[in-house]
């Protein structure tokens, strides 16, 4: 009886892991579904306000299309990075914009959390939180960080999605033109279609202020549709890539260097009145010291 309990528990161990490998092979290629060329729909509207000043004006509603092509950098067992590039202007003679970039981490314990003002606080996971999580990093247009968050991928009833909340800065539609929140807490929610994929938001613009309770002053929602198409429509932002992959290995190198100082990160927002993307878009600069040295500029906490 005895014997019989030990072979029913290895056998269930067996299943166990081979079940878990099955998952995470559903993760991973729920992940890179996000990879191609797509035509891409942004949609923001503000959708409640909370604000106790009667000349409060919610932001206007946004609506933007664009073509981007999403390159798999990285394809590893535990590691996936996929780099957006936006394709815009004339067809027959587009102009390349590097877009976002988003990294996907398997159990994953390290994470770097917003906390306003160009602030990073950097968190530690306990392996047992974050058992069959996926990380998501995402990435500013420099490379430098935006947000991140650990959650499970879920694959039910026909569907594949990934939902997480998590505080990031304001985004470039909001920060140029807003100054009364210093906090978007986004509700993220990644689901592979039949069509592409969709990322819904339901967003939280939040005011916090040091020794005391975070404020909501509206909430947002996010529906940033992904529709695939023929990868030959983006041929001119795979040639870019190609062209561009040894400069911005650098800077990704640089700051994985900065992330792994494991310790609370804060940045500069302007090094002689220049913001860091206006430094690294040039394409003079292609040396992987002057890199490492303008990148180091911005970093305060050492």
């Amino acid at each position: 009886m005895k014997r019989l309990s030990v072979v029913l528990g290895v056998c269930f161990a067996f299943v166990s892991l081979i079940n878990a490998q099955n998952k995470k092979e559903q993760d991973q290629n729920a992940i890179k579904a996000m990879c191609g060329c797509f035509e891409v729909t942004f949609n923001f509207t503000e959708t409640f306000s909370y604000s106790q000043d009667s000349l409060y004006k919610p932001s206007k509603t946004k609506v933007d299309k664009g073509l981007e092509w999403a390159e798999l950098v990285v394809d590893s067992d535990n590691k996936i990075s996929i780099q957006h590039l936006l394709q815009v202007g004339n067809p027959a003679e587009p102009h390349i914009v590097k877009h976002w970039r988003q990294d996907w981490l398997f159990e994953n314990t390290n994470l770097y959390e917003y906390n306003a003002n160009n602030k990073w606080s950097f968190v530690e996971k306990s392996n047992e939180a974050v058992t069959g999580q996926w990380t998501q990093k995402v990435f500013q247009v420099d490379d430098s960080p935006r947000y991140e968050g650990s959650a499970t991928w879920v694959h039910v009833d026909g569907k594949s999605f990934w939902e997480n909340t998590t505080p990031a800065p304001l985004p470039r539609r909001e920060y140029t033109k807003r100054s009364d929140y210093n906090i978007t807490l986004r509700g993220n929610r990644h689901e592979v279609t039949n069509y592409g994929w969709v990322h819904d938001q339901d967003n939280a613009k939040v005011i916090r202020e040091e020794g005391t309770e975070d404020v909501v002053l509206a909430n947002e929602k996010g529906y940033n549709t992904y529709v695939k198409v023929d990868d030959s429509r983006c041929q001119a932002a795979k040639d870019w890539w190609k062209a561009n992959y040894d400069k911005w290995s650098s800077v990704r190198a640089k700051w994985d260097e900065v992330y792994n100082r494991n310790t609370n990160l804060e940045l500069e927002t302007k090094v002689d009145n220049k913001v860091l993307f206006k430094y690294l878009f040039d394409d003079e600069l292609v040396k992987a010291d002057e890199i490492n040295a303008i990148i180091e500029s911005f970093v305060k906490t050492k």
